[in-house]
């Protein structure tokens, strides 16, 4: 059972939040975007989220031996489609959501026509941005590759969440599993494995990272389903109660809270025993993922 938490991000994510935050503003400043379209992309992505991520991308890279800056263009390609993503999920079509990060929905705010097209637009700005990165060219193409991946993954989560589709021979909670490792899953593997590109790990490093990453995005996503199940909007920036509105399949909904929080904290020590081959230097990121398993927002 996963104990009592304060819910205060680590010095490490806000350290981190603090410096891709102004980075991502340089990077859509230096697009030279009309001024409309800048706005919206800007309400879109530089608002105060956690920056979870991209600080991953930051501090994976770091546990193999990286630095930050080697790591940034890649933090910050991340982020882009994490935006991207939000945008569109918020939109009527699909979650129909009002509220995010605390502040009205970016359809909300701009339009639906603008909130479409701010969306659009962060998918290739994420992609220019490795590009204009200091990577040699094995590097980069590894990191388009694992970003294009996970975005495509990203959107087949969203469908089977959405539309459906999900092989039928599954069971509930296999098809469940599929959603979630596919809707935020796989944009977490993808943000720690890039990191472990970024820093140039050896295999074994690059393995513990990518088992890290896979088990520490489940647990995130379980425990969104546990916070839309107990948590008030004021608190989390976005509405609560819309899965079982919507009559969404969720952790909490199908094996019941208890079993949810066990599945948390069974992923957590998972992701934990996956960092034993960095020694101190997975300290960080142990840290990281006991507040993540906490957060109540």
């Amino acid at each position: 059972m996963i104990p009592p938490s304060t819910d205060t991000p680590p010095k490490t994510l806000k350290d981190a939040a603090k410096v891709i935050e102004t980075n991502l503003d340089k990077s859509l400043q230096a697009s030279a975007l009309p001024p409309h379209i800048y706005e919206a992309a800007q309400y879109a992505v530089v608002n105060g989220g956690k920056r979870v991520r991209p600080a991953l991308t930051l501090l994976c890279a770091q546990a193999v031996g990286g630095t930050q800056d080697q790591a940034m263009a890649a933090a910050i390609a991340v982020e882009f489609i994490h935006c991207f993503s939000l945008v569109h999920d918020d939109l009527p079509a699909i979650d129909n959501d009002d509220l995010r990060r605390g502040k009205p929905t970016l359809h909300i705010h701009a339009g639906e026509a603008m909130a479409v097209l701010a969306g659009d637009l962060l998918l290739p700005l994420a992609f220019q941005e490795l590009s204009r990165g200091n990577y040699v060219p094995n590097q980069q193409v590894l990191l388009m590759d694992e970003l294009a991946q996970a975005t495509r993954d990203m959107v087949v989560g969203q469908v089977y969440d959405t539309l459906g589709g999900i092989p039928e021979e599954l069971s509930e909670q296999d098809a469940l599993e599929v959603i979630h490792r596919n809707k935020t899953g796989a944009l977490f593997k993808c943000a720690c494995v890039m990191g472990s590109i970024c820093g140039q790990a050896n295999p074994k490093m690059h393995h513990a990272i990518e088992q890290f990453g896979i088990a520490t995005g489940l647990m995130f996503q379980i425990v969104d389903d546990l916070i839309d199940l107990n948590g008030v909007a004021e608190h989390v920036g976005k509405a609560t109660g819309k899965d079982a509105e919507a009559g969404k399949t969720t952790y909490p909904g199908l094996i019941g809270v208890e079993a949810s929080i066990e599945a948390v904290s069974m992923l957590k020590d998972q992701a934990d025993d996956a960092l034993s081959v960095l020694g101190e230097q997975g300290e960080t990121l142990r840290s990281f993922n006991l507040w993540m398993a906490h957060r109540t927002r």
